[in-house]
């Protein structure tokens, strides 16, 4: 068996290969690119400004809960109950309103006790090592349940006297969705974050290589507590623009299909399943390219059963196209275990 020399020049052939792959962003932004021109050819009313802000806004949420799932998988992790948070934690304080709390301080417990959540996530996946998927899926299960019992129905209504509360969801900035402002904005904080400070930094090695990072000197645990926190509070953001746009909290997204959307436009985007690979840019797009084809099912009057087997087929194409871009050799899947 021949072997190559430490001094042999590199395979060549092998470069252009690799140099063929194209980026997962990349593919999904020419998808997106050519939908948004076909549809709005060929839909009417597709391509008219009102109905693009439209998109944009009704992604917002989507995309905001986006962010914290793509950075804890860009770790090799995942949260399970980011919807649960969000709903879970809102629906509290908007009992709490309704009781009489000042709205200032009803936002702060609901905001307390997401963290909370996103704290004891943390500590059972960092200091019990109890696999995440199950902590977090457990955990949707327990703030569902908790929630449901303080709740006197399944629809938790917002004040209609609060303006404050509900511009973040409902208000518009010079005739632009507010809620696209708020998404925007986090993902610019977020993109920052992960690519300019140490942290950031941290959490790609953590997802690249989680005992070469634990090697180099990173703590691991705290950093893990820190991931679930930040997942916990783009939730509560995301449960404040919800109220907004909504004007209530309805805990049946708990049960819902949401949190698989939200896994959805993370994968779609490129931010790999193995870890330690994708941005915020590909939430960004991940979520425009799901955002247009739900419009586009919106005007061509398509059931929400076909909208979720098309949403199953376009998962698994790009776990497959993720798969194929970053494939999981042997050293690999062993530092996943």
């Amino acid at each position: 068996m021949a072997f190559d020399s430490p001094l042999a020049p590199p395979n060549t052939s092998r470069l252009r290969l690799n140099l063929a792959k194209p980026n997962q962003e990349q593919i999904v932004l020419l998808i997106t690119i050519v939908l948004l021109i076909g549809f709005g050819l060929t839909l009417h009313g597709f391509a008219t400004l009102t109905n693009l802000l439209n998109l944009l806004r009704s992604i917002s949420i989507l995309g905001i809960l986006g962010l914290g799932m793509g950075l804890i998988v860009i770790s090799r992790g995942i949260d399970l109950s980011e919807v649960a948070i969000m709903a879970g934690s809102w629906a509290i304080g908007l009992i709490e309103i309704q009781k009489g709390l000042p709205i200032g301080w009803a936002c702060l417990v609901a905001l307390g006790l997401a963290i909370l959540i996103g704290v004891v996530n943390g500590v059972m996946v960092a200091f019990v090592e109890a696999p995440a998927l199950f902590v977090t899926l457990a955990a949707g299960f327990v703030i569902y349940g908790l929630a449901f019992a303080f709740a006197p129905a399944w629809v938790v209504y917002a004040p209609t006297d609060a303006p404050a509360l509900m511009y973040l969801g409902g208000g518009q900035l010079f005739g632009v969705p507010v809620p696209i402002f708020v998404f925007a904005g986090a993902a610019i904080v977020m993109h920052l974050f992960l690519s300019r400070t140490s942290v950031g930094r941290f959490i790609y090695a953590q997802g690249d290589n989680p005992e070469a990072a634990r090697l180099s000197g990173v703590a691991l645990r705290p950093l893990i507590v820190l991931e679930h926190v930040l997942v916990a509070l783009l939730a509560w953001i995301a449960g404040l623009v919800w109220i907004g746009t909504t004007g209530s909290m309805q805990m049946a997204i708990t049960q819902g299909t949401m949190i698989f959307d939200v896994v959805l436009v993370v994968v779609i985007g490129g931010i790999s399943l193995v870890g330690g690979r994708g941005g915020v840019f590909s939430v960004v797009v991940g979520c425009v390219l799901i955002g247009i084809l739900l419009n586009a099912f919106t005007i061509m009057d398509v059931n929400s059963e076909v909208q979720n087997i098309i949403k199953g087929i376009v998962l698994l194409a790009a776990i497959v196209l993720d798969n194929w871009l970053h494939p999981r050799d042997e050293e690999t899947a062993r530092q996943g275990e």
